[in-house]
């Protein structure tokens, strides 16, 4: 606890003396002796699902509604929170940003909108079941009161970066989207899970879709986050920075990704904590 101290000079004024008082912010030292023992979790009943764009929404409601019957039950039983990936319409306007020379910043402000207008859409096809649109952000503190008064709150994706969005490795693409966000909002809130809603039943050593045979593919039904980070696989079935994220985060220990466009009843199973898909964890 910072303690209040005087200066010695004539006019007496108070600080408060905390062990960051005139330290540098870099250091690795004084940055490893903040780590906490126990970390605040805000939120540590609500699941954060992720429900994605291209897989998911943009292939209408033959794939939609199924998904969204489930949806409706769990939240019955469990407190969700639904976040809403952007697909092929922000994979449209990242292409002609491209094509223009935009920078990764400019590309992030407008591929958000696209995450913003399913997370619209699926609060109006909701709407008689409780979904209710929240803020990019807002409200966070009262996700246990919606969910206890029998509302499912929807918003989108997309972490706030816009024009801070951190420069792409390779290309010009932002780096993160909506897993990303997806997986900073649950960490932050201190979330029971996070599961992405995905087309695939989980992890594969390489797209699936790209594949002759997925039969020869590797699957990963269960893998630590070091493990899948040494491998350093062409391709993922969600943003690299996820991996990332989950290496170094403070109360999140894994993510679920499960295929609910074939198995939409895998979304019980996984938000009771059975293992259906791939699992990635730190521990």
């Amino acid at each position: 606890m910072g303690k209040l101290i005087k200066e010695k000079d004539p006019k007496g004024r108070l600080h408060i003396d905390t062990p960051l008082m005139g330290e540098s912010l870099v250091d690795r030292a004084l940055l490893k002796s903040t780590e906490a023992g126990e970390y605040f979790r805000m939120q540590p009943d609500v699941n954060v699902l992720k429900i994605g764009g291209q897989s998911i929404m943009d292939r209408g409601a033959k794939a939609l509604f199924p998904i969204l019957e489930e949806l409706v039950k769990a939240k019955e039983k469990h407190k969700i929170l639904l976040m809403c990936g952007g697909g092929t319409r922000a994979r449209h306007v990242y292409s002609i940003g491209v094509d223009l020379g935009m920078p990764t910043g400019v590309l992030s402000k407008l591929g958000d909108k696209v995450s913003a207008q399913n997370a619209e859409m699926l609060s109006v096809l909701l709407a008689k079941h409780g979904g209710a649109l929240i803020g990019h952000g807002d409200h966070l503190e009262q996700l246990h009161m919606y969910c206890q008064l029998g509302y499912l709150p929807i918003t989108t994706g997309i972490p706030p970066y816009g024009f801070f969005e951190h420069p792409a490795e390779h290309g010009s693409i932002p780096p993160h989207r909506t897993d990303s966000g997806a997986f900073l909002l649950a960490e932050n809130i201190g979330a029971r899970s996070l599961i992405y809603l995905k087309d695939e039943k989980g992890m594969f050593e390489s797209d699936p879709k790209k594949a002759k045979s997925r039969d020869a593919l590797k699957f990963f039904d269960k893998i630590h986050v070091d493990e899948l980070l040494k491998l350093d696989l062409d391709d993922l079935i969600v943003e690299r920075p996820v991996l990332t994220f989950l290496k170094n985060a403070k109360t999140l220990k894994s993510f679920q990704i499960i295929d609910v466009l074939r198995h939409p009843e895998h979304l019980h199973a996984a938000l009771d904590g059975e293992h259906v898909g791939t699992i990635v964890y730190k521990d």
